[in-house]
């Protein structure tokens, strides 16, 4: 079996068990991999067969030759947009893409993502690491007589969340549009839509099995774990193409990026074609059990 280690800016060390309530996608990760954690700075006592990090977006450096001492191969795992860190320093974007080509493996979130890690560093190693949900940690989910609308993000360029409102507002019968409360909130976004309050994931699942239709109209692509849990529900996700969990479980609710017209055109037709919900609901539920259930992923990875 495979040794695996995970290397992070959190300060734990150890396993994720399954019933975690909080398993974000690095989490659901390390649990299917049974994989330890460190902090980044930490050097392990143990020797591994993989080492994979996820750089820092704020505190990036490290030294990646250290980790070489305890791993035999070392990954980056991309962390946000494939052009974050292109808003560095010069000195640090020199380090960031020196580190790139020092791993063994690039991970990236998405096939867009592989090409340009491939085409930056010509020669390495880059694959798709899927976002990944363990189901153990949701437990039971009540039948909800779903309504309304939720957009994925806050009101800032990095979500859309202005974006998603307007095209959500074609979905709800009151005209009101709701949101998870994330770490970019503006203070006056409760005056234009109601905000859930902040939970950890196993509540978020909860609290989303309430709504019949998702919005995401983000154009900074990375994990795409809203297209993702939505389709984990059954609930139909507008969003744009690039991300692969929107593409892949919603083919026929993905638009081009910034082409808010198309997806008003599937909003309307969400709303007023009962058929035509229905097959999205039914599709993007089929294709999560296709192609990003845990075996799905346990067997891409090895």
């Amino acid at each position: 079996m495979v040794k695996i280690a995970f290397f992070t800016e959190m300060d734990f060390y150890g396993t994720v068990p399954r019933t975690h309530e909080n398993m974000r996608t690095e989490f659901a990760w390390m649990c299917a991999l049974n994989a330890h954690h460190y902090n980044i700075k930490k050097i392990p006592v143990e020797s591994y067969d993989l080492g994979i990090v996820i750089i820092p977006k704020k505190s990036p450096e490290f030294d990646i030759d250290n980790l070489k001492l305890s791993c035999k191969k070392v990954a980056v795992m991309q962390e946000g947009p494939n052009w974050f860190w292109q808003d560095y320093t010069l000195d640090r974007q020199v380090w960031y893409f020196n580190t790139l080509t020092s791993a063994d493996i690039i991970f990236t979130h998405n096939e867009l993502d592989r090409k340009y890690y491939q085409g930056l560093t010509a020669h390495k190693d880059v694959r798709v690491m899927p976002s990944l949900m363990i189901e153990d940690a949701i437990g039971e989910l009540k039948p909800e007589d779903r309504k309304d609308a939720i957009i994925g993000g806050n009101f800032v360029s990095w979500y859309g969340g202005f974006d998603s409102m307007i095209v959500a507002k074609e979905l709800s019968s009151d005209g009101n549009v709701y949101a998870p409360s994330m770490g970019r909130k503006q203070e006056l976004e409760d005056q234009l839509i109601t905000h859930l309050p902040y939970m950890n994931w196993r509540q978020w699942i909860h609290s989303l099995n309430k709504f019949k239709y998702g919005v995401h109209l983000m154009r900074t692509h990375a994990a795409g774990t809203f297209a993702l849990n939505c389709a984990y529900l059954g609930i139909p996700c507008i969003g744009y193409k690039g991300l692969d969990t929107q593409m892949i479980c919603h083919p026929d609710l993905t638009v081009e990026v910034g082409d808010l017209d198309a997806a008003r055109k599937i909003s309307t037709k969400l709303r007023n074609d009962e058929e035509f919900y229905l097959y999205s609901s039914k599709v993007c539920k089929e294709n999560y059990n296709t192609y990003y259930t845990e075996n799905q992923f346990l067997e891409k990875f090895k």
